[in-house]
């Protein structure tokens, strides 16, 4: 047993050496002077020292999708469904205007003497008071209740079709229903 752990542990480090020397060695800092790159010329045609070994260029660290030393995290989402709707919202008019109906959280539902208004919250944490018949970016509201509000969506399936549907968000929603 003690054979095998030995072996194992000598081919890993055959097969870690060559990354490990390829990356102590560092290329040579420019002179500071004029003077200090004479006296470097000089020490250096009677010196032979080793060339550096040039580094691959890194890409920058702001890279999309890319983080230390160029590498993707493994655990982001390769579809990029953050990015797209970054892009969407920044198209978005300000205000309840501006809200999607998929993207909304409903908070409370408050009766007052002008009827239902019901209190929702968008992806960055804004919240907006709705009352029946508000017009919102791809819908309208269309009936509060104590338990919940009823939206009409309007969007477009895979092909561009016009789709609208009925969206029921409830504020103790039950299990597997969305919120």
């Amino acid at each position: 047993m003690r054979f095998v752990n030995t072996l194992i542990l000598g081919i890993l480090l055959a097969a870690t050496a060559p990354g490990l020397l390829a990356q102590t060695t560092q290329p040579a800092a420019p002179p500071a002077s004029k003077s200090a790159a004479k006296s470097s010329a000089k020490k250096s045609t009677t010196k032979k020292t080793a060339k550096p070994v040039e580094q691959p260029a890194e890409p920058s660290a702001g890279a999309e999708g890319e983080g230390k030393a160029g590498r993707r995290d493994p655990f982001e989402s390769l579809v990029g469904r953050q990015q797209a709707q970054a892009a969407a919202a920044k198209n978005l008019p300000p205000g309840k205007a501006g809200l999607q109906v998929s993207t909304l959280r409903l908070d409370g539902v408050v009766r007052s003497s002008n009827g239902m208004i019901a209190m929702v919250t968008n992806p960055q944490s804004r919240t907006y008071f709705l009352r029946e018949g508000d017009q919102l970016f791809d819908g309208k509201v269309e009936k509060i209740a104590m338990d919940g509000v009823s939206f009409h969506e309007l969007g477009k399936d895979a092909f561009g079709k016009p789709v609208e549907r009925q969206v029921n968000k409830r504020i103790y929603s039950s299990a597997g229903e969305q919120q």
